[in-house]
Protein backbone atom coordinates (compact mmCIF):
# COMPACT_ATOMS: atom_id res chain seq x y z
CA UNK A 1 0.00 0.00 0.00
CA UNK A 2 1.14 3.38 -1.29
CA UNK A 3 1.41 6.54 1.63
CA UNK A 4 -1.01 7.94 -0.60
CA UNK A 5 -3.29 4.90 0.15
CA UNK A 6 -2.75 4.73 3.75
CA UNK A 7 -3.64 8.48 4.55
CA UNK A 8 -7.23 7.96 2.51
CA UNK A 9 -7.76 4.99 5.47
CA UNK A 10 -7.48 6.85 8.27
CA UNK A 11 -7.65 9.58 10.65
CA UNK A 12 -5.67 11.51 12.71
CA UNK A 13 -8.47 13.01 15.10
CA UNK A 14 -8.60 14.78 18.56
CA UNK A 15 -9.88 13.75 21.86
CA UNK A 16 -9.79 14.65 25.31
CA UNK A 17 -7.96 12.20 28.28
CA UNK A 18 -9.53 12.37 31.85
CA UNK A 19 -6.76 12.72 34.14
CA UNK A 20 -7.61 11.18 37.42
CA UNK A 21 -5.43 10.63 40.60
CA UNK A 22 -4.91 8.49 43.20
CA UNK A 23 -5.65 9.89 46.52
CA UNK A 24 -2.71 9.24 48.78
CA UNK A 25 -1.02 10.93 52.08
CA UNK A 26 1.15 13.00 49.95
CA UNK A 27 -1.42 14.19 47.48
CA UNK A 28 -3.98 15.37 50.17
CA UNK A 29 -1.44 17.48 51.42
CA UNK A 30 -0.73 19.23 48.31
CA UNK A 31 -3.99 20.08 47.00
CA UNK A 32 -4.54 21.26 50.77
CA UNK A 33 -1.76 23.72 50.53
CA UNK A 34 -2.47 24.61 47.24
CA UNK A 35 -6.60 25.48 48.28
CA UNK A 36 -5.36 27.20 51.56
CA UNK A 37 -2.50 29.55 49.81
CA UNK A 38 -5.45 30.35 47.24
CA UNK A 39 -7.77 31.19 50.65
CA UNK A 40 -4.85 33.24 51.88
CA UNK A 41 -4.71 35.33 48.94
CA UNK A 42 -8.41 35.94 48.63
CA UNK A 43 -8.09 37.18 52.27
CA UNK A 44 -5.17 39.81 51.22
CA UNK A 45 -7.52 40.94 48.16
CA UNK A 46 -10.27 41.38 50.76
CA UNK A 47 -8.12 43.38 53.17
CA UNK A 48 -6.51 45.75 50.25
CA UNK A 49 -10.07 46.29 48.96
CA UNK A 50 -11.16 47.41 52.44
CA UNK A 51 -7.98 49.93 52.63
CA UNK A 52 -8.82 50.99 48.85
CA UNK A 53 -12.27 51.91 49.44
CA UNK A 54 -11.13 53.76 53.14
CA UNK A 55 -8.62 55.43 51.39
CA UNK A 56 -10.88 56.85 48.07
CA UNK A 57 -13.03 57.83 50.80
CA UNK A 58 -10.98 59.90 53.17
CA UNK A 59 -9.38 61.46 50.22
CA UNK A 60 -13.24 62.81 48.57
CA UNK A 61 -13.75 64.08 52.34
CA UNK A 62 -10.41 65.95 52.65
CA UNK A 63 -11.11 67.32 49.46
CA UNK A 64 -14.33 68.70 49.87
CA UNK A 65 -15.96 71.17 52.41
CA UNK A 66 -18.00 69.81 55.82
CA UNK A 67 -20.51 68.86 55.50
CA UNK A 68 -20.32 66.97 52.73
CA UNK A 69 -22.62 67.75 49.96
CA UNK A 70 -25.12 65.80 47.82
CA UNK A 71 -22.70 65.22 45.10
CA UNK A 72 -19.89 63.89 47.39
CA UNK A 73 -22.61 61.79 49.55
CA UNK A 74 -23.53 60.23 46.46
CA UNK A 75 -19.47 59.51 45.35
CA UNK A 76 -18.94 57.99 48.84
CA UNK A 77 -22.10 55.66 48.40
CA UNK A 78 -20.81 54.47 44.55
CA UNK A 79 -17.69 53.46 46.39
CA UNK A 80 -19.39 51.76 49.10
CA UNK A 81 -21.37 49.77 46.78
CA UNK A 82 -18.86 49.20 44.09
CA UNK A 83 -16.58 47.92 47.26
CA UNK A 84 -19.16 45.75 48.64
CA UNK A 85 -19.72 43.84 45.44
CA UNK A 86 -16.41 43.27 44.96
CA UNK A 87 -16.43 41.25 48.29
CA UNK A 88 -19.39 39.58 48.06
CA UNK A 89 -17.24 37.89 44.88
CA UNK A 90 -14.40 37.73 46.59
CA UNK A 91 -16.24 35.77 49.75
CA UNK A 92 -18.27 33.81 47.57
CA UNK A 93 -15.04 32.40 45.57
CA UNK A 94 -13.39 32.15 49.28
CA UNK A 95 -16.61 30.04 50.14
CA UNK A 96 -16.23 27.29 47.12
CA UNK A 97 -12.17 27.42 48.25
CA UNK A 98 -13.04 26.36 51.70
CA UNK A 99 -15.47 23.57 50.79
CA UNK A 100 -13.39 22.19 47.82
CA UNK A 101 -10.57 22.05 50.92
CA UNK A 102 -13.31 20.33 53.08
CA UNK A 103 -14.49 18.32 50.58
CA UNK A 104 -10.40 16.86 50.09
CA UNK A 105 -10.48 16.79 53.64
CA UNK A 106 -12.77 13.85 53.51
CA UNK A 107 -11.46 11.82 50.88
CA UNK A 108 -10.38 8.40 51.76
CA UNK A 109 -6.70 7.20 50.55
CA UNK A 110 -6.56 5.14 47.56
CA UNK A 111 -9.97 6.56 46.08
CA UNK A 112 -9.68 8.11 42.79
CA UNK A 113 -10.25 11.32 42.20
CA UNK A 114 -10.84 13.60 38.44
CA UNK A 115 -8.11 15.61 38.06
CA UNK A 116 -8.86 17.46 34.79
CA UNK A 117 -8.56 16.81 31.08
CA UNK A 118 -5.57 16.61 28.26
CA UNK A 119 -5.91 16.48 24.56
CA UNK A 120 -4.33 14.19 22.91
CA UNK A 121 -4.27 13.05 19.02
CA UNK A 122 -5.14 9.60 18.14
CA UNK A 123 -5.52 7.78 14.36
CA UNK A 124 -8.60 5.81 13.61
CA UNK A 125 -9.00 3.97 10.76
CA UNK A 126 -12.16 1.42 9.16
CA UNK A 127 -13.11 -0.97 11.82
CA UNK A 128 -11.69 0.70 14.89
CA UNK A 129 -13.97 1.29 17.82
CA UNK A 130 -14.49 4.87 18.01
CA UNK A 131 -16.28 5.03 20.89
CA UNK A 132 -13.52 2.89 22.72
CA UNK A 133 -10.58 4.87 21.60
CA UNK A 134 -12.49 7.93 23.14
CA UNK A 135 -12.66 6.67 26.39
CA UNK A 136 -9.31 7.10 27.63
CA UNK A 137 -7.77 8.02 30.87
CA UNK A 138 -4.54 8.17 32.61
CA UNK A 139 -4.26 7.22 36.19
CA UNK A 140 -1.34 8.95 38.27
CA UNK A 141 -0.10 8.54 41.63
CA UNK A 142 1.57 11.31 42.87
CA UNK A 143 2.00 12.41 39.97
CA UNK A 144 3.61 9.61 38.32
CA UNK A 145 1.57 7.68 35.51
CA UNK A 146 0.57 4.24 37.26
CA UNK A 147 -1.94 3.22 34.67
CA UNK A 148 -3.06 4.30 30.95
CA UNK A 149 -6.78 3.23 30.51
CA UNK A 150 -8.66 2.42 27.46
CA UNK A 151 -7.98 1.67 24.05
CA UNK A 152 -4.91 3.64 22.81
Amino acid sequence: MTQAEDSKSSLLLKRPINIKAIVTPRWKEEVQQQLQAQINQLDSQLQQLDLQGQRAIAELQKQNIQPPGPQIKQQIESIQLQVNQKKSELLEQKNQQLQQLQQVQMLELDQEVNQGQLESFFRVEPGDNLVRKMQVEILLRDGVVEEIRGDV
